[in-house]
Order: C-alpha cells, then sequence, then structure tokens
C-alpha cells in the first residue's frame, strides 16, 4: 500500500487532511477514491453530522480496521 503525502479536500481544499478523514472517505467511498472531503465536507455530502462522522470512526478502529 503506497503512502500518500498529504491530501486536501476536494470541496472546501482544506490542507492535508488527518488520516481519519483519510481513512473515512477510503471506507465509505472505496479504497480507490481520487477525491477526497475533509470531515466537514463529508458530512455536509453525506447529509448527516460530524459527531456521527467522529463515532464511525472510533468504532472502525475499535473493530482494528486498518485504514485508521
Amino acid at each position: 500500500m503506497k503512502q500518500i503525502e498529504s491530501v486536501d479536500c476536494f470541496a472546501c481544499g482544506k490542507k492535508q487532511l488527518s488520516k481519519d478523514e483519510v481513512g473515512l472517505n477510503k471506507k465509505l467511498i472505496g479504497r480507490e477514491v481520487k477525491q477526497f472531503y475533509c470531515l466537514t465536507c463529508f458530512a455536509e455530502y453525506l447529509d448527516i453530522a460530524t459527531e456521527v462522522l467522529l463515532a464511525k470512526i472510533e468504532d472502525y478502529k475499535e473493530q482494528g480496521c486498518v485504514l485508521f
């Protein structure tokens, strides 16, 4: 698996998304995703609260998902 040096938000242009933001995009959209969203824009795109996404990140971490 290749490491991506810096990933920016496709929607708002936020620089250097966190590993959790990148992992969530890959988990929910697909590992081959090319355009990433920051947590705020991803929540807006999915029409859910950012807290829901934060909870999902914690759930995936507890399950041992390698994307986080």
